[in-house]
């Protein structure tokens, strides 16, 4: 029904969008139609195509990356409080950094490589993925712990298959945050220096004033970034179950 209702919705608004061009005869310089945009598409797959492989491979491997060591940290924030208190605010502070002012330094480090950009999309997806899970572990109930420890479990045991088990769900909010940006921070992160990729396809649609492909550019990003999210949602259904489930529990 919730899919039903998006895609509905996404319809009505390109049927609109279409109604407004045609009748206001907007240029499509300026705004193009669905359809300009559509066409443009279509012409340009060749070059769309492979520019978006190269940007989602930079953003699968980084997103991973992000992943591993987000739990990592958040695993070792809810055990050592020094650690906690000691790198989570120059974490924090780091996320608050606008791309563009450390994108520069990356492209001395690493020059035009993807290197860089899989570095770039694995610091800045790391946060959420922290954070979330940090709070999950913190916010399980003592008594889970207090269970497992009286039935033998070691320390160790305890966290990574009941502590964890519970903050599950907390996690994968922070893993569909970091999701959410994976893409759109790869694309930036090429936008300001590389060889290829989404990003400098962007940038040559931009330098031609070819308003069209701007457009496929960002709807590219938002479905890729869609279908990154329903990958997301699918293993989280695979390893935990449908969320009702625990409602109904």
């Amino acid at each position: 029904m919730r899919a039903a209702t998006t895609i509905v919705t996404g319809v009505v608004i390109l049927i609109i969008w279409q109604i407004w061009t045609d009748a206001a005869h907007v240029p499509s310089t300026l705004m193009p139609s669905p359809v300009a945009i559509a066409q443009a598409a279509g012409k340009s797959w060749h070059t769309l195509w492979p520019a978006l492989q190269i940007t989602g491979a930079e953003g699968i491997i980084g997103f991973i990356i992000a992943i591993a060591a987000g739990i990592a940290l958040g695993v070792g924030f809810h055990c050592s409080r020094l650690l906690h208190a000691t790198l989570l605010p120059y974490l924090t502070a780091a996320q608050t950094l606008p791309l563009i002012a450390i994108a520069p330094m990356f492209l001395i480090w690493f020059g035009f490589e993807p290197t860089g950009k899989v570095v770039l999309v694995a610091i800045f997806g790391l946060f959420p993925v922290a954070v979330q899970t940090v709070r999950g572990l913190d916010s399980v109930p003592r008594f889970y712990e207090d269970v497992a420890l009286t039935c033998g479990a070691s320390p160790a045991w305890t966290l990574w298959h009941v502590k964890l088990r519970v903050a599950a769900r907390q996690i994968f909010g922070g893993i569909r945050i970091s999701a959410a940006y994976t893409l759109s921070t790869a694309t930036t992160a090429e936008y300001l220096g590389a060889r290829k990729g989404l990003g400098i396809w962007l940038q040559m649609a931009y330098n031609s004033f070819r308003t069209p492909l701007i457009f496929v550019a960002a709807f590219a990003i938002i479905i890729a970034t869609g279908i990154l999210l329903l990958l997301v949602d699918g293993v989280e259904l695979a390893l935990l179950g449908n969320p009702e489930d625990d409602d109904l529990s």
